[in-house]
């Protein structure tokens, strides 16, 4: 337990991230895949139930002019969604990006949301411009992803309006569940230490539950660097954070050191899920 009495993990545990064989498998008896498109299903061997939008995995196959079958290699993909106003958020978006794409077969894939605020207002309130290489994504894009990070500053202990509109946005993809079964995880950043930190998380997770997502918090796997105290750190077992202050203040390399090991979490995450499974048939009828 991460706090008040019980169990406390070891300090001295080093964080997850060097192998895929570090992290322990997210589902018992075998993971799920994601969904890359509604219309793919899993091909059915030995009674096996064939589970409708679900991504075989990574590795395919698909007929050639002869008959004969080709391998292809298919990079799984995180989308790392966000909304930065002053560049807090982008910062430990885009080192989540690189912990992503340091895993095989996984690559990490950065978006924006739409602004909400009038440009005047952005002008007041002197925040930069958001023009660059960075593409704003529509809800309908979602279904692409075989895995998603949203990152979000807090407003009052939750997400800010302009990401909250985004998932407002969602009602289509809500209908008909076509995210259900996707890992999905969030990182922050707060003005204080009392700012939000838990909180901006944990109040977000309703919007991963009513689509069926499958919420990856990070807990305690970043190890000893969890348990630093000789330095602000923004995080928690929810997921990386980062403190902004008075909006001067820049994320720490511990900071980003903890998102680009979520973003590798998450990848590893993504990377069982996607391998193909059966389920065995039902013999005791």
């Amino acid at each position: 337990m991460g706090k008040g009495g019980g169990c406390v993990p070891s300090k001295k545990r080093s964080p997850i991230g060097e192998s895929d064989h570090d992290l322990p498998n997210p589902v018992q008896d075998g993971p799920i895949p994601q969904n890359p498109s509604p219309d793919s299903t899993i091909p059915v061997q030995d009674g096996s139930i064939p589970i409708e939008g679900q991504n075989p995995g990574p590795v395919s196959t698909i007929p050639v002019q002869d008959g004969a079958l080709q391998t292809v290699v298919k990079k799984l993909r995180v989308f790392i969604v966000f909304y930065s106003m002053y560049g807090h958020v982008e910062g430990l978006a885009r080192r989540m990006k690189k912990g992503v794409d340091g895993i095989d077969g996984v690559e990490g894939v950065l978006y924006r949301v739409p602004e909400t605020l009038a440009p005047e207002v952005l002008d007041q309130m002197k925040v930069p411009s958001k023009e660059g290489e960075v593409p704003v994504i529509s809800p309908e894009e979602l279904v692409a992803a075989d895995g998603l990070l949203f990152g979000f500053p807090t407003r009052y202990g939750c997400m800010s309006a302009q990401m909250k509109a985004f998932f407002d946005s969602t009602g289509e993809l809500w209908k008909e569940q076509k995210l259900a079964g996707v890992p999905a995880g969030f990182f922050v950043s707060t003005g204080t230490q009392g700012g939000g930190q838990e909180t901006t998380a944990w109040t977000a997770i309703t919007q991963l539950a009513h689509h069926g997502m499958l919420f990856v918090p990070i807990g305690y796997t970043f190890g000893a660097g969890m348990f630093k105290l000789d330095s602000i750190r923004g995080g928690s077992p929810y997921g990386a954070g980062v403190f902004s202050g008075d909006g001067t203040r820049e994320p720490s390399e511990m900071e980003l050191a903890l998102a680009e090991h979520q973003g590798k979490y998450m990848a590893m995450v993504v990377k069982r899920f996607a391998q193909p499974y059966s389920v065995a048939p039902n013999h005791s009828s």
